[in-house]
Parts: structure tokens; sequence; C-alpha cells
């Protein structure tokens, strides 16, 4: 695997995957992603939204778990999550049920409006609650849609696996997160 894309992986990793910055991924991240996405939404506990996104990344991290944790440890590794990514560029056609279920709950988060397709205030919106510069998301906005002003499902679906396994940082899928440079 390319530094380039181990760089972009250990972003995600770090990133939206390991919340409390513990050097490994666990339930505990999870929980506190649930937190992160709820308060941004401002969804109450309780309420049929925060369930379904508590049920909705409680499943993802069961389905990494699953495949990623290959040492049966509770956790993911950065090197776990490196071999599953490199599993996945060997076959980004038939993405795992969790990978899919992440595409689409990614895809939903940054779709505030629910019209079906992201545009740069909805990603700058959820990218900076990440710790990305408003500025920078929306370049890599213009990046990522190729100047177009919306990106449907259908395109977010194709930039998502061209992040995962690409090496050529000019590709457009590579800004799906917000980010310019890795």
């Amino acid at each position: 695997m390319a530094d380039f894309r181990k760089k972009k992986l250990l972003y995600v990793f770090n990133i939206f995957f390991d919340v409390n910055q513990s050097g490994t991924i666990d339930g505990k991240d999870f929980e506190l992603a649930i937190e992160k996405v709820c308060v941004l939404r401002g969804w109450k506990s309780g309420t049929p939204e925060y369930r379904k996104t508590h049920d909705s990344l409680i499943q993802i991290w069961d389905g990494l778990r699953k495949k990623a944790d290959s040492n049966n440890d509770g956790q993911v590794s950065v090197e776990e999550w490196y071999q599953m990514w490199d599993d996945f560029a060997k076959t980004p056609d038939k993405p795992l049920d969790w990978q899919t279920q992440y595409l689409k709950f990614m895809f939903n988060l940054e779709d505030s409006s629910g019209d079906g397709a992201i545009d740069v205030e909805e990603f700058t919106g959820v990218c900076s609650c990440y710790g990305v510069d408003a500025s920078e998301c929306r370049i890599a906005f213009q990046k990522m849609c190729a100047g177009e002003p919306q990106v449907t499902y259908d395109q977010f679906k194709k930039l998502w696996n061209q992040f995962f396994i690409s090496e050529n940082p000019s590709d457009p899928g590579n800004f799906i997160f917000g980010k310019t440079k890795f």
C-alpha cells in the first residue's frame, strides 16, 4: 500500500473512528460517535433519530469488529484497519455490509436537507465538525464534485470507493472527507 493511501486511511481511522484517541477502535469510540452525531443534528436521547443513529453505528461497529479484529481482542488496530481496506481494494465492487451501511450513514449525515444530494454547505457543515477548516472543506467539495453544485448518492458511492482504493492524490474521491491534503 502506498504511503499516500496509508495517510488518508489513517486520517479516517483517527478522526471518524478512534474518537477517544486511544490508538485503537473499540465500542467506546462508537458510543462517543453516537453522541457527537446526535449533538450535531440536535437529536435528544430517546428520539427516533437518536435510536436510529445508535442502532446503525452499533451495527457498523459489530461488522467492522468481526471483519477487522483479526486477533479478537475487541479492538481494531491501525494495522488491522490497513489490512481490511487493502482487502477491500481487491474487490471494491463487493463491499462488506458494514462498509455499505457506513457509506449510507455518512451520505445521510451530510445530506442534512434530505433532498438526495449533498451541497457545499451541507458538506462543509459536517466536515468542519470533525476539525477541518471550513475554507478547506469548500475547496475539497469543489475538487470532489468537479464544479457541480451537488453530489448525488450514486456519485458519492463512486467517490467513496475511489477514496478507499486510490493511490492517485488528484482523484476526486480523495476529497470526500473534506481534506485537501494528506
